[in-house]
């Protein structure tokens, strides 16, 4: 970790309100917001346009290898490109959200995504949010929150945005997965935002921060 900047760390389980969470915290605390999710959606979404079978490892790792990707930052929010294009919308496709998991599940892919995770601190104070940012990418940052919710509320909460894909299985493929399985790191402070609104659940994790020792 950068010994100049700060690492804010924030995992937890698909639809838990993370990537919400950690998008206003960052905006609050004036700090950049990384989506690492954003990051495999991304090469899941060149891999299907590849025409590649996501469960072929060697394939995907390869072609990987060979993507132009790009990790930049706009009005404070982490972007990303490949291949020259810009993507946004593409990510949250009922395709990548099928296969995203089975992605995140390679070693290889997860270390070169790791590494450009990494390089956000080389510059700023970060918010990332993901499943192994406190485990993984940021293990000696002590600003680590975890936040859960309840898989009914999950759910509840996928199918209010018109994504399909079952919580369940999410859990089973993030959390059982060798390569940094989704868990709550050592230290973390845990929320569950299953009866909080977003603006409760952001006001939680600020208490968190200065439970942890943030100053600004």
């Amino acid at each position: 970790m950068s010994a100049s900047h700060r690492a804010v760390a924030i995992d937890g389980p698909a639809a838990s309100g993370k990537s919400t969470v950690a998008k206003c915290l960052a905006a609050r605390l004036g700090l950049i917001m990384v989506n690492s999710g954003a990051m495999y959606r991304a090469v899941t979404w060149q891999i299907l346009q590849d025409g590649i079978l996501p469960s072929d490892q060697d394939a995907v790792i390869q072609a990987f290898e060979r993507m132009k990707i790009i990790c930049g930052v706009e009005d404070g929010v982490s972007t990303i490109s490949v291949n020259g294009r810009m993507l946004s919308s593409e990510l949250r496709t009922p395709a990548v959200n099928e296969n995203v998991s089975t992605l995140a599940s390679f070693s290889k892919l997860r270390e070169g995504l790791v590494a450009m995770q990494r390089a956000y601190l080389e510059s700023d104070d970060v918010v990332m949010e993901g499943r192994d940012i406190g485990s993984v990418v940021f293990p000696e940052t002590p600003f680590k929150i975890y936040i859960d919710a309840s898989e009914e509320v999950r759910a509840a909460r996928r199918s209010k945005d018109g994504e399909a894909d079952v919580v369940a299985e999410r859990d089973a493929q993030d959390s059982q997965r060798e390569a940094s399985p989704l868990k709550i790191s050592e230290g973390a402070i845990v929320i569950d935002s299953s009866s909080l609104t977003i603006d409760q659940t952001v006001l939680a994790a600020q208490e968190a921060l200065i439970e942890l020792g943030w100053e600004d």
